[in-house]
């Protein structure tokens, strides 16, 4: 059984609310530690979900359960920035199968807005220290309601995350206590890794199968320059390349190109190197190395069977690498993760300088290149084939009949059976997490794919959704300012879904901290208005005041950064 919750904290009062979904059962507590003690003993077994709970609410529950003040553990994780386990050891005796569903680094209320969700916030500071009235409680349970089901609609927005978590307890025979592990934390469980100290960060190696004879910069740069402060900026095969902490970055700027186009790919790579290299890239920590070619073949062969047991998999082979860089975690060993990333970009330098001549670079990026062919494509994959031999390295081939980018970061490619690979904020496939200025997104693409006219996909438009933009207030703010008339309405919330206003007494929405200047809030209107209601299924027809020449002047603004004109 999965039970939603999510706990609310003041200095005199906490509460909480636990939905079933299933059987539709809720639990409303609110100062009654013997209430949540009890359902915690029903309970138990089963699973409780989260936003946030990793690093909140699950230890505000724990803290409950020990008896500890629970406004206490809030100030020790908010106000003092502790992890909630170093509270106090008594915690971990509390057994707890929590799933945190928080996806990213978008808060719930910046997800509920995306949704198109009520984002209005309790008026109730969460510094009140004074007694709570019947209204001020009943409204606290409102919005602690809310928040629960707005962590429901999450959940099932990304269920196959939590799908492929319980397929790797079931693997592996873990306890369903460790869901609420990271998948780092998982990784290392399930590869044997223990805690070890190592002081030869920046003792970096090279590939022994390398063959680079011409753009020996490359070699030198990572030989005698390379740190996390330091990049190269070089030409390769006539592209501009970055080469760094972050892997190798090339792309012919404001291309637009039709004709026989091939992605090259190389498989799972990072993975690979450990495998190929493991004296160089594998993890110095005690983690076995045959477990994790046991996952990673295994995990080729689900995917090849279409078995959903490859994703579960494929959470211990892609977090491996970032664990290496986590000084909390037992595969922390800097320098492998070094040398993979450093591999991983002279490889790839080496597979550019064989080809080089024999078809023209359009870009590369991390993992792989497109390349344009000269109808030679069987040239090219022979040339593939001996870097494949050398390096130990699978290379992937896609087909690409289109390709429109802006810089390596931004692209839309158009593959030969008809599936479109789009990349960065401009073009990127938008889902119901990710859904901001959604209305332009639709009119970059539509232009750049089919070169509809921007108006045609704007100016018709009445999902009123597609046109929100969706700010947030950090934590060096105290407050929002919206302009309106001669004076401005001061707003206490975080989170904000802002529209282009047409209303001439509508002004800038503003962050404030009391003491500099205030500061509009970036890619927002110079002239808006705020709806943070429900905005769902509600059309443009209602807000005859949205101003859609705004998102057609954005959208021509976005496809001159692509370098295409309108009309041309």
């Amino acid at each position: 059984m999965l039970n939603f919750l999510d706990f609310e904290v003041w200095p005199h009062l906490w509460c909480c609310t636990i939905i079933n979904p299933i059987t539709k059962e809720k639990t409303v507590i609110v100062n009654e530690r013997e209430k949540l003690v009890d359902h915690y003993n029903a309970h138990k077994n089963e699973i409780y979900v989260t936003f946030n709970g990793r690093n909140y609410d699950d230890y505000i529950f724990k803290a409950i359960l020990c008896n500890f003040d629970p406004w206490k553990m809030n100030e020790w994780i908010i106000t003092k920035g502790r992890k909630g386990w170093e509270f106090s050891t008594l915690l971990q005796k509390v057994k707890l199968n929590s799933f945190d569903c928080m996806t990213g680094f978008n808060g719930l209320k910046t997800l509920e807005a995306f949704i198109g969700m009520d984002i209005r916030e309790t008026t109730i500071p969460f510094d009140y220290d004074g007694e709570f009235t019947d209204k001020m409680i009943e409204e606290v349970l409102f919005y602690n309601e809310h928040d629960v089901l707005a962590t429901i609609n999450v959940f099932m927005e990304r269920k196959s995350e939590f799908d492929s978590y319980m397929g790797l307890l079931k693997l592996f025979n873990l306890p369903l206590s460790y869901l609420s592990k990271s998948k780092a934390q998982l990784a290392a469980i399930i590869t044997g890794a223990r805690k070890t100290k190592h002081n030869d960060e920046f003792d970096i190696s090279l590939p022994p199968t390398m063959r680079i004879e011409k753009y020996t910069k490359v070699i030198d740069y990572f030989k005698n320059d390379w740190n996390y402060d330091n990049s190269l900026e070089i030409e390769v095969a006539g592209v501009p390349h970055t080469y760094g902490t972050g892997g190798i970055h090339g792309a012919i700027p404001n291309y637009y190109g039709e004709g026989e186009f091939i992605h090259v790919d190389v498989d799972s790579y990072y993975p690979s190197l450990i495998i190929r290299y493991p004296e160089y890239c594998m993890s110095r920590t005690g983690a076995s190395l045959e477990k994790f070619k046991e996952i990673y073949n295994n995990r080729l062969m689900f995917k090849k069977q279409k078995d959903k047991r490859a994703d579960a998999l494929k959470i211990v082979i892609n977090s491996f690498y970032g664990a290496n860089k986590d000084k909390f975690n037992p595969l922390y060993d800097p320098r492998c993760a070094n040398n993979i990333c450093i591999f991983g970009q002279v490889l790839l330098t080496d597979l550019i300088e064989r080809l080089e001549g024999h078809c023209t670079l359009i870009q590369s990026n991390t993992d792989g290149l497109i390349v344009k062919l000269h109808g030679n494509e069987d040239e090219v994959r022979e040339i593939c084939k001996e870097w494949e031999t050398r390096t130990g390295m699978t290379l992937g081939y896609d087909k690409i009949t289109k390709v429109v980018q802006k810089d390596v970061n931004n692209y839309l490619a158009v593959f030969e059976n008809g599936k479109i690979e789009a990349k960065g904020a401009y073009v990127k496939d938008l889902n119901s997490l990710d859904y901001d200025l959604a209305i332009v997104n639709e009119a970059v693409r539509d232009y750049l794919l089919r070169r509809i006219p921007v108006e045609n996909t704007i100016l018709t438009c009445t999902d009123m959704r597609k046109f929100q933009k969706v700010v947030k207030l950090s934590s060096k703010y105290r407050w929002v300012e919206h302009e309106k008339g001669d004076g401005k309405e001061k707003f206490s919330n975080k989170c904000y879904r802002v529209f282009a206003s047409k209303d001439q007494s509508d002004g800038r929405i503003l962050k404030c901290d009391g003491v500099r200047n205030p500061a509009k809030f970036g890619n927002t209107p110079d002239r808006c208005f705020i709806v943070n209601d429900g905005i769902a299924g509600k059309t443009t027809d209602g807000f005859p005041q949205l101003d859609k020449q705004y998102y057609v002047d954005l959208a021509k603004k976005r496809l001159e950064d692509f370098g295409v004109e309108c009309g041309k």
